[in-house]
């Protein structure tokens, strides 16, 4: 079994296991579509690549925004609804964002986040103390151990628990369907090489985007195509040459999640917060270059237009104390990324500059001696465009009608970033996967109930 492929108006092999619905992924999108398929009764099955699932979630912070929910309530947040979130999303995107999806996530995200929390244990806080860029009140929730590894491993036990059957080290290379594109089942290859089926009444695609597959990075995202892939190697694309091979339409593939803060060498993400808090970036040359606040996406390009595609992360002892309430930035310095400086003088040669040029763009700041200093660059963490998607996740084709039974959500499908880097707003991955499969679970149970094929 090679590449991704569409085999069609042939007959699964004899015997082969049938469930209602099957999910490609078992990433955040997966796993909480097939929570709300098992509180609607549905049985699915998960077939996930790897061994454990993983998914570009673990490799994120794991923050997830809503409006409205019972943890920002519980925070003192009573000002914040749907309207003012999907607002949020389509200024940071210039209005570009798909407006049916706009309005289906940001209203589908806090009464599925709530009830992940109510009835499956997950216990999210609101993340205090800061605004992430482009949002206007705090609505970022996070569990308690602050990453994305957390989120999945929670959103696993909650989907065994509930009853979805997870199959792991099968990496899906085939969509079956038949004459009229309904899909019938999937084939995937088992680590040894041996090829596998799984029937199915209806498929949802929860699986990637395409930031792992080179080719296709240097096709629609040139401008990264030197970039640090900083997302998961499942991320090849299957999704839009299965959607392509159907007729399916694909829409925002210019759309995508950079980050302009991955500490290099130790290959680690440096939260954002410290930007957001009075941090600066500055080159090689010790001079700011662009405005922090804007947008750790955009700032991704920012930091490669730079000389040798670098910069450093500057802040002080109050920020220091800040980044070390995140697990992920404690693993960095563990790692050594963290440089100290007692003052400019000190933390020009850090750098690399002249230590007037530094003195000169520090005395604009509110950071205070002493410094740290972390050598970054511009990441692509994972894209933002993929199948084109109604606002109930079927997949469309060209023309606008959806495939018989196709749905898609997550890093498959279009997101709400619109185009381009600079469309994309804290924490609309997460957002797309958490709402995009609480959205597809409906979906499905609606469609199989209508056509009798819940049982």
């Amino acid at each position: 079994m090679t590449g991704p492929a569409v085999v069609r108006g042939r007959t699964l092999p004899a015997g082969t296991p049938e469930v209602p619905v099957a999910i490609v992924g078992a990433g955040a999108c997966g796993l909480t579509a097939a929570i709300f398929l098992r509180d609607a009764g549905i049985d699915c099955a998960l077939v996930e690549r790897d061994a454990t699932p993983q998914g570009s979630t673990a490799l994120s912070s794991g923050f997830i925004p809503g409006a409205g929910t019972r943890a920002q309530h519980a925070a003192g947040v009573t000002d914040d609804n749907a309207e003012a979130f999907a607002a949020d999303i389509q200024a940071k995107a210039h209005g570009t964002a798909a407006p049916h999806l706009v309005d289906a996530y940001s209203r589908a995200i806090a009464p599925a986040l709530d009830a992940l929390q109510a009835r499956h244990g997950l216990g999210f806080e609101l993340l205090d103390g800061f605004l992430y860029p482009g949002h206007t009140r705090r609505r970022m929730h996070t569990l308690p151990q602050r990453t994305g590894a957390a989120l999945v491993a929670a959103l696993e036990a909650a989907a065994t628990r509930a009853g979805a059957l997870l199959v792991t080290d099968a990496l899906v290379r085939e969509l079956w369907v038949d004459e009229t594109d309904r899909v019938i089942g999937v084939g995937y290859a088992r680590p040894d090489g041996t090829v596998e089926h799984l029937a199915c009444r209806a498929l949802l695609l929860a699986c990637n985007g395409f930031g792992g597959n080179p080719a296709l990075v240097a096709r629609w995202l040139p401008e990264m195509r030197d970039a640090v892939f900083g997302g998961h190697a499942g991320n090849d694309g299957s999704a839009l040459a299965w959607g392509e091979a159907l007729g399916a339409a694909l829409a925002d593939l210019g759309g995508y999640q950079g980050h302009g803060s991955w500490a290099v060498p130790q290959g680690a993400l440096i939260t954002w917060a410290l930007m957001m808090e009075g941090g600066v970036q500055v080159n090689a040359r010790g001079e700011r270059f662009h405005d922090e606040t804007a947008g750790y996406s955009e700032a991704s390009v920012q930091v490669l237009a730079q000389p040798g595609g670098t910069a450093w992360n500057v802040f002080d002892a109050r920020l220091l104390a800040l980044g070390r309430g995140f697990p992920d930035f404690v693993a960095a310095e563990a790692a050594g990324a963290v440089r100290h400086a007692d003052d400019v003088a000190a933390l020009a040669p850090v750098i690399g500059c002249d230590a007037d040029t530094l003195g000169r763009t520090l005395a604009g700041t509110r950071l205070q001696a002493p410094f740290c200093a972390i050598r970054v660059t511009g990441a692509l963490f994972h894209t933002q465009g993929g199948l084109d998607i109604d606002a109930g996740c079927r997949v469309r084709r060209a023309d606008g009608s959806p495939l018989p039974n196709l749905l898609a959500a997550g890093g498959a499908a279009r997101g709400v970033s619109g185009n381009a880097v600079w469309g994309y707003l804290s924490g609309n991955g997460l957002l797309s996967a958490i709402a995009g499969g609480a959205i597809a679970a409906g979906t499905l149970a609606a469609q199989l109930q209508e056509e009798g094929l819940t049982t």
